[in-house]
């Protein structure tokens, strides 16, 4: 790319945080960052320092540097509200060597590198080792709040992990995952973050769709920041090789509870957290006498509260496998995900899982439950739960995420409570007339609770959504909104206080592949101001933002073509 490029890159740059005081708050520069490395200090690592690829023993991590090779990196777009939570001065983001700190061509000072090992089950099969492979830590740092977060490099070069891949990123899927993690943050899940995403200036070689046509794609590095990227999976690795290395699953957990669930470990007899399993002995699990427990059930519960989020906004994550499942319930990992357009329940948007459809959007609920049974087991081979503990966290999943999804759906209906027949009802006629998610319900809000409305007029709020309908599904659809202007009418909340409440739940404006593939065609050929600007959209999903409806539209026809709506593993 050439200098001109960069030049208005850096202009852009400036021109974005004129807007800020950079006087707000605590601000530290890059060379000032409190970091702290708990992760490598307080947890066994790899003994050998090499990235050959292969299996490492008793050890969660691997120290190792970036290696990417840079040729004028750039800055293709950045996160100020991410900044903000590492206490990072917004002025860093100007300087000309912050895109080779954030390639990873120049160590961060205080810096400690390292990538790590975990495993897990893909498509249902354990697949052994599997580890970071390309991406690399940076580090850990606390900001002011003594908050623990994790800067880590995605696409910066090989690992031990790396098997038979390079350990680079293109920037097509890089530009996803940083825009996707953004987007999911501001719909209210929770996930991990990105501060930066860079272009490296160099040429990586990918097959996009396994077919034997690889080509030359600009290559990018992401920089993602989590308080951990822990997985079930950096678990299941050291429980799957045998009774030495059981012991790395307690200390492991111990790490992960002193860090991340602090309050269960300060727990005491007095917080009472005693259940009974509702099995026929009328056992009784008792959460204060054993923390493991404790927390297996929090993992279950923040794991069935993030899915239900989820199925709530429409997304379909693409590749649920163990590995790619965050202990802190963090939406984690973004490959071929995609937002349901039309309403289908089988929808998947990853190539690799077409045959079985296993994470398809509407098992994503069942998938959870599969992971989190896989990771109590591992627990239980570790002898840090039993049985009935394990069977309690499995209980626990499937209650909070009937109560999350159930209040998530009342919700975006603005129902006074939850109405099983009409929600079913509703999801069956959408799933038949191919209705469009996220704009039917953003509809939806305008429906008047005005039972005298004449029968011709009742499906004209819905109208942009309900497009080539016959006359039977036409009765059918005016026959369900007089139900539910029924129920509406029964709750007596006034129509634009009920509109207002369910716009703040029901997004215009979600982050549709084919809005990625805009701004990844525009960047591939030297232009980020598309991915800015919907990087600016997606941060107020749930505002009107008068000038921008364009971002709101169904899916063009050549939304549909490969690449575009469905994805590959790799891409």
């Amino acid at each position: 790319m050439s200098s001109n490029n960069n030049t208005s890159s850096v202009e852009s740059v400036t021109d974005g945080l004129k807007k800020h005081n950079l006087n707000d708050g605590f601000k530290v520069g890059l060379e000032d960052v409190n970091w702290d490395h708990s992760f490598v200090r307080e947890l066994p690592g790899d003994s050998r320092a090499d990235v050959i690829p292969r299996q490492v023993f008793h050890a969660c991590y691997s120290k190792v540097s970036p290696s990417v090779q840079v040729e004028n990196p750039q800055l293709v777009a950045w996160s100020e509200s991410v900044a903000e939570i590492l206490d990072l001065d917004p002025k860093e983001f100007e300087r000309p060597d912050f895109p080779l700190f954030f390639s990873g061509a120049t160590p961060l000072v205080g810096g400690l590198s390292y990538a790590q090992c975990y495993g897990g089950h893909q498509f249902g099969t354990w697949a052994g080792q599997l580890g970071d492979g390309r991406a690399i830590t940076l580090g850990e740092l606390l900001n002011s709040k003594s908050q623990r977060w994790e800067l880590q490099l995605k696409g910066a070069g090989k690992t031990p992990y790396s098997r038979f891949a390079d350990g680079l990123a293109v920037l097509r899927s890089s530009i996803r995952e940083f825009l996707c993690s953004e987007a999911i943050h501001s719909l209210g899940i929770p996930t991990t973050r990105a501060l930066s995403l860079v272009t490296t200036g160099k040429y990586v070689v990918r097959d996009m769709f396994y077919d034997g046509n690889a080509k030359e794609e600009p290559g990018a590095v992401v920089c993602r920041v989590a308080q951990s990227f822990l997985r079930f999976g950096s678990f299941q690795i050291h429980a799957s090789r045998g009774p030495e290395d059981l012991k790395i699953v307690r200390t492991l957990a111990d790490y992960t509870i002193r860090h991340h669930f602090p309050h269960i470990d300060n727990m005491s007899k007095s917080d009472s957290l005693s259940f009974s399993t509702g099995q026929e002995d009328d056992s009784v699990v008792d959460l204060t006498s054993n923390k493991y427990a404790a927390w297996a059930v929090e993992v279950a519960e923040r794991t069935a509260s993030m899915i239900a989020s989820w199925q709530g906004v429409g997304f379909t994550h693409g590749v649920m496998n163990t590995d790619n499942m965050s202990v802190l319930g963090l939406t984690i990992d973004y490959g071929p995900f995609g937002f349901l357009d039309a309403f289908d329940p089988s929808f998947t948007p990853n190539t690799t899982d077409l045959p079985g459809r296993r994470y398809c959007f509407a098992n994503q609920p069942d998938v959870g439950l599969w992971n989190i049974a896989q990771f109590v087991s591992t627990l239980s081979t570790a002898e840090l739960i039993n049985e009935k503990e394990a069977d309690y966290a499995l209980e626990r999943y499937g209650t909070k995420f009937m109560d999350d999804y159930q209040a998530v759906m009342t919700k975006k209906l603005g129902l006074p409570k939850y109405n099983k027949q009409l929600i079913s009802k509703l999801l069956n006629h959408m799933a038949v007339d191919k209705v469009d998610y996220t704009n039917f319900f953003r509809l939806l809000s305008n429906i008047k609770a005005d039972s005298t409305t004449p029968d011709e007029e009742l499906l004209v709020p819905l109208k942009p959504a309900l497009l080539d309908i016959g006359q039977e599904r036409k009765e059918a659809w005016t026959s369900w909104v007089k139900i539910y202007i029924e129920e509406l009418s029964a709750s007596g909340v006034p129509d634009e206080e009920r509109k207002a409440l369910m716009n703040s739940v029901n997004p215009k404006y979600i982050l549709r592949n084919y809005l990625c593939q805009s701004a990844i065609d525009m960047a591939e050929q030297g232009d980020f101001e598309e991915v800015r600007r919907l990087l600016k959209v997606m941060e107020r999903p749930y505002d009107e933002q008068p000038g921008m409806e364009k971002y709101a539209r169904l899916p063009p026809a050549w939304a549909y073509r490969p690449g575009v709506r469905m994805l590959s593993c790799s891409s």
